[in-house]
Order: C-alpha cells, then structure tokens, then sequence
C-alpha cells in the first residue's frame, strides 16, 4: 500500500515540513488510501486548502490541488464543484483555519449542504504561527496566549456543524487510523456536505505546554479519551467531560442537496421563460471564449 500511496505524492517535495510526531501525516495517508480504495480519477478528484499545517498537505499531493487564501478554503471548494459538479471535492483544513477566520465559510457550506468533503484537523492550537489559542482548545489549557491557562469554552465542531445543516458528521482520531480512514470513505461516498473533524496531535506547540511530553503519549491520550457514540449515551454528562466521541455522529440521507437545488430551480425558471431562455449548466465555452 505504501507504494500506491506514493502514486499520489510529489515525492520530490519531500521531506514535509511537519513535526516529527505530528499525526497530520497518518489522516493523509489515511484519505490517500481512501483514494485507492474509491478508484478515484487523478484529474476529477481536486483538493483545496487554505493556511496552516493541514493546509500545507495539499502541496505535497499529486491530484487536483488549490491552496487557496486563509480561511477560504471552503468558498473556493464551492466554486469548484459549482462549476464542475464531476468533480470529488474535498477540503483540508485546520482549526483555525476553518473555525476561526474560515469559520463564517463553514456554516454557510454546511447550511447549502453543497456535495463537499470537508477534513478538519483539529489540533487544538496555532502550530504553524507559534502556539497560540484556537476555537477548539479545552478550558485550562496553556498556549503562548493564554499563559494561565485557556478561560474561554471551546466549539465542539461536529455539534456546529450538524447545527448548520451539514448532512454527513463524524469525527476520529490519528490515533485511530482504520476509523478516519472509513470515515473519510463514507464522507465522499455521501451526497451532501460531509464534516469530518481529525483529532490530531501537536507535540510541538500543544504537548509541550500541557504536560503532554511525547507524541506516543499524546497518541495514547487521544486513545484513552475516545468513546463511541454507543459507549456516549450510557454515560452522564460528568463523565463525558474531556471524552472524544467517535464515528458517524449525524447522518440525514433525505437533507436537499444545493446543486439538485439549484438546478431545479434553474429549470423552473427556464420553463417559465419558454423558448426565451435556455439554460445548460454543464455548457462550457469554448478556449478563447471564456470570461
């Protein structure tokens, strides 16, 4: 599988850049076996990523790529699979990213529920910028921001998301390599927006400053702490508390899909015009022509 898997690379931009320990590795490794396993086409499978350490996968990927602008990772994504609605799309990025400066970008494409994949790592803080305090970090955490300790609660992403609209919620863990990778596979199988969130560990910027010393301990506290949604509902609130909850958390197979809907009513307005108005969406113009 390991040579599969480097179909898929620009090896000759290797070594990476991340951070030995550093569990981005292991869901791209995952979500490129997931390629295989999907027999998806080199040229109609685009991946798009904005800033920071997740987004940085997508520069090593030979497929479609787009490493887009911070934050706007997701409002690229929909633009690609508006205009190419046979593409597989599926976006990379991270905490901050996509739930802080992208986080607008996040509800909205979970309200749409446009047909996209959406893989957010989760590391609990700023890896690539120096440390600092993100959406999801745990209340008594330390960052180079918050010095004392983190004071403001965190967003439990998948619960934001579901709320939003998004048709297909999971989560997983790099400590959990077969789960996220049948996570992922589910998520593009699916047709409608699917959030998966990756627990991952930054040994670097987050372990060290949480008395988290080592990455095999950080992999193993992720480990310790993960439940199953099964395992979840048998227990209280109290002991919920500092848990990971794993696996498909929210599915809605029956949730309107944006492009269906768009076309539909893109069909009713041309059957309204009559023979005024033609609308093909899947037109292309010719080279030359574009605008």
């Amino acid at each position: 599988m390991a040579l599969e898997i480097e179909r898929f690379l620009h090896t000759e931009r290797l070594p990476h850049i991340w951070c030995p320990g550093c569990g981005l590795g292991i869901i791209t490794a995952a979500f490129l076996r997931v390629v295989i396993d999907l027999g998806l086409e080199r040229d109609k499978t685009v991946v798009v990523s904005g800033i920071g350490c997740s987004s940085r996968a997508a520069n090593y990927l030979d497929l479609g790529t787009v490493h887009s602008i911070h934050g706007r990772a997701l409002a690229v994504a929909t633009g690609v699979k508006m205009a190419r609605p046979d593409f597989t799309v599926i976006v990379f990025t991270g905490d901050g990213d996509g739930a802080a400066i992208g986080g607008n970008h996040l509800i909205h494409a979970c309200r749409r529920n446009i047909d996209l994949t959406c893989i957010l790592f989760n590391n609990s803080t700023y890896g690539m910028t120096g440390g600092q305090t993100s959406p999801t970090m745990a209340v008594g955490d330390r960052s180079t921001t918050a010095r004392y300790g983190q004071v403001e609660p965190p967003f439990d992403l998948c619960r934001l998301a579901e709320a939003a609209g998004a048709s297909f919620v999971a989560r997983g863990t790099a400590a959990q390599a077969r789960l996220i990778e049948r996570l992922i596979k589910e998520g593009i199988q699916h047709q409608g927006f699917s959030f998966i969130e990756a627990v991952v560990p930054c040994p670097t910027e987050y372990g060290r400053r949480n008395a988290l010393k080592s990455p095999l301990e950080m992999l193993d506290n992720e480990r310790t702490r993960s439940v199953t949604q099964a395992q979840a509902v048998k227990l209280t609130q109290e002991e919920l508390a500092g848990k990971i909850v794993t696996g498909v958390l929210h599915l809605d197979e029956d949730a309107p899909e944006f492009q269906q809907a768009y076309a539909a009513s893109a069909r009713a307005q041309a059957e309204r015009a009559g023979a005024r108005v033609q609308i093909d969406m899947t037109q292309k113009l010719p080279v030359g022509e574009q605008k």
